[in-house]
């Protein structure tokens, strides 16, 4: 059995209908990542699944700021 996440988080970007852009930069400005934000971001991509270079490289800024302390990860 497969699974499709692309339908399971079809509900949570379509009602935003956000950029991968503007998501990340909403998170950095906020310093912290939640469990929500982190549901849009993935839903952005899943539903995306062609995203470009620079989509890419936006999400690997939250991956950076992760790792040196910058993003604080929230109720999780």
């Amino acid at each position: 059995m497969t699974t499709d996440y692309r339908y399971t988080y079809t509900s949570v970007y379509s009602q935003t209908e956000t950029t991968v852009k503007q998501i990340v930069d909403r998170i950095l400005r906020s310093g912290k990542m939640s469990p929500q934000d982190h549901a849009l971001l993935t839903s952005a991509v899943f539903n995306h699944l062609d995203i470009d270079e620079q989509e890419r490289r936006q999400i690997n800024r939250i991956f950076d700021h992760i790792q040196t302390g910058q993003l604080k990860l929230i109720n999780w």
